[in-house]
């Protein structure tokens, strides 16, 4: 796979997986599915988020971070998900950016898996 910060062993690790493509059927959910998204804490009165989830397989979300910090640290070269995670570290701090653009990266690298195509930059959101 050639996203990002992404080596042989997390694609290996993803494609274990996601092994079967009715697992996760949409690729937005590939991050909670990992437990990369944060818990909803919901009250009466209130509603928040909470920390992340730890749910799901615990070695591709090392896999996954590990990539992220690669992609974090690594591409300097102005590519646009190292920009889109400085934005959200100037907003959050380091660590918050990484498990985003870990989570970011889970979803790709899923609908890279279903389509079968390659990674394509593109204006991020």
């Amino acid at each position: 796979m050639t996203a990002p910060g992404v080596g042989p062993i997390t694609a290996m690790e993803m494609v274990a997986t996601f092994d079967d493509a009715d697992r996760v059927r949409r690729s937005l959910s590939a991050g909670a599915y990992l437990g990369l998204t944060p818990k909803r804490y919901d009250s009466e009165e209130v509603s928040r988020n909470g920390r992340i989830s730890k749910r799901g397989d615990r070695l591709a979300c090392k896999c996954l971070y590990e990539a992220a910090n690669a992609s974090y640290y690594r591409n300097l070269d102005g590519s646009r998900l190292r920009d889109w995670a400085g934005a959200v570290a100037e907003r959050t701090g380091p660590r918050k950016a990484k498990v985003a653009l870990a989570r970011k990266i889970a979803t790709t690298l899923h609908a890279m898996g279903r389509s079968g195509t390659l990674f394509k930059e593109v204006a991020m959101a």
